[in-house]
C-alpha cells in the first residue's frame, strides 16, 4: 500500500484531535514571518520582493480564538487578535495586526492564513502559514496608502525566546 501524499501533523488545530498524551499545542510560539510584494515579473530579483520580515508568536490559537504578537524590530510591533476556524481543511486564521510600538503606532493590518498540509514523505518540513495580508489604514502621511496587498509565510521555529522587548512578557523572573 502506498503512503498517502499528505498527513494531517498530530495535535495542529485543524486536524483530527490529538490524543489526550499528547504535547501541548505545536502551533503555540514562534514562527518566522516573511512577507513579499506581489509582483508576478519572473524576471524580478528575488531579495527585491521583500516586504517583511520578522517574528510571529502565536498566543492563543483555539476555536474561535487567535492572539499573538508580530515583531519588526524593538519599535516596530503589532498586537495581534483574530478567529481560527479549525474545523475547515486547511485550518485558517484571520486577524488584525494593531501597531502599538514607537514606529507603528496607529497602524493596521489585517491577515488571512492558511495552515499547510505536511507530506507524509516529505523531509526537513516545517509547519508552515501562508496568506495575504492588506494594509488597512494609510499611514506615513499617506505614503504608505491603504489597500496595499502583499503575501506572507510563517515558518515554525523550534525554539521559542524570551523577548526582553515583549510588552506581554511576565516580568516575574524567579
Amino acid at each position: 500500500m502506498t503512503p498517502p501524499l499528505w498527513r494531517p501533523p498530530i495535535g495542529i488545530p485543524g486536524y483530527p484531535p490529538a490524543p489526550p498524551w499528547a504535547p501541548p499545542n505545536p502551533a503555540l510560539g514562534t514562527w518566522t514571518y516573511r512577507s513579499f510584494l506581489n509582483n508576478p515579473d519572473i524576471g524580478q530579483a528575488f531579495n527585491d520582493l521583500e516586504f517583511g520580515r520578522g517574528e510571529l508568536r502565536i498566543d492563543e490559537l483555539r476555536p474561535g480564538v487567535f492572539e499573538g504578537r508580530l515583531w519588526f524590530g524593538d519599535t516596530y510591533q503589532f498586537g495581534l487578535r483574530g478567529t481560527a476556524d479549525l474545523s475547515s481543511f486547511p485550518a485558517s486564521v484571520r486577524f488584525r495586526g494593531v501597531g502599538d510600538t514607537t514606529d507603528s503606532k496607529g497602524q493596521i493590518y489585517d491577515y488571512a492564513g492558511f495552515f499547510l498540509p505536511m507530506w507524509s514523505n516529505g523531509e526537513s518540513q516545517r509547519a508552515a502559514i501562508a496568506g495575504t495580508t492588506v494594509r488597512s489604514v494609510a499611514h506615513n502621511g499617506g505614503q504608505a496608502k491603504a489597500g496595499f496587498v502583499g503575501t506572507f509565510i510563517a515558518l515554525k521555529r523550534d525554539d521559542d525566546p524570551k523577548r526582553d522587548d515583549d510588552p506581554k512578557r511576565d516580568d516575574d523572573s524567579s
